[in-house]
């Protein structure tokens, strides 16, 4: 069942009499509980697709679907977490987390229940007082992921969630969304330019040209999960997206495949 339809989706920018095409007549779908990354080069169009998914710009053509409603402006069916975390500084990490739910009016019973879940799910118990400035980079990340799953989204979307932090604490939080998308499943559109990271958290990624953000491959990732960094399989498909993206200047795919392949791993 598809949960996010991208239809025939056209963005141009205008600025006074010259036009610059940013998205031209791209077409995906997402599966109910699917994780698929949205791979490409900077200024590829990426955040601008996210964003008109999120509902917080619109499309100069085309549409977006998501379940059977048709995407005019933000909605309690999406959450996005951003690059730069968004915790309110001012709010606990408890706090941050009970406001979605407070907004939607869900009952304080149920909220304290989800709340004792997901602290739980993300490793924060005991963390709960504590105010954002008084968290690490990963309590962070982990606080706003699961702000984000606190209404039960039907799509989470996000944008380079893992962009300012180092290696080495990037891998221990890849592993770390993992566990929680496991254990609290949620149909996830992610925008990267980390290969690494699309391959190891996605069960597909779409590699978008950068030229006017066209899709020029579609790749399933088959890997049992959790996903083996060192394996050989794991490293065939990151050489892979690599020379897709390396090719052509990102405007075609090696070895002869054409724009809009779609190959599995």
């Amino acid at each position: 069942m598809s949960e996010l339809k991208v239809e025939n989706l056209i963005k141009v920018f205008s600025h006074g009499r010259s036009k610059h095409v940013v998205l031209n007549d791209i077409n995906f779908t997402v599966n109910h509980g699917e994780f698929l990354s949205l791979l490409g080069p900077s200024g590829c169009g990426k955040t601008t697709l996210l964003n008109i998914i999120a509902g917080f710009s619109r499309p100069s053509g085309g549409r977006v679907v998501v379940g059977e409603t048709l995407v005019s402006g933000p909605g309690t069916d999406r959450a996005v977490v951003f690059q730069n975390y968004a915790l309110f500084p001012w709010m606990t990490l408890k706090e941050n987390i009970l406001y979605p739910m407070k907004l939607q009016r869900v009952p304080p019973n149920i909220r304290e229940e989800r709340l004792r879940e997901l602290l739980t799910l993300a490793k924060l118990e005991g963390k709960e007082n504590l105010y954002p400035y008084q968290l690490s980079g990963g309590m962070k990340q982990r606080t706003a992921v699961i702000r984000a799953l606190a209404c039960r989204p039907r799509l989470l979307l996000m944008d380079e969630p893992l962009g300012a932090v180092d290696i080495q604490m990037r891998h221990k939080l890849q592993e770390d969304l993992e566990n929680i998308f496991l254990k609290d499943p949620v149909t996830v559109l992610m925008v990267t330019h980390d290969i690494e990271e699309a391959v190891y958290l996605s069960d597909r990624v779409i590699v978008m040209s950068a030229c006017e953000g066209r899709i020029i491959a579609d790749v399933p990732i088959r890997l049992k999960r959790p996903r083996q960094r060192r394996s050989r399989q794991y490293y065939q498909i990151v050489c892979y997206l690599m020379d897709i993206l390396h090719s052509d200047q990102g405007e075609g795919v090696s070895k002869g495949m054409g724009t809009g392949a779609t190959f599995s791993f």
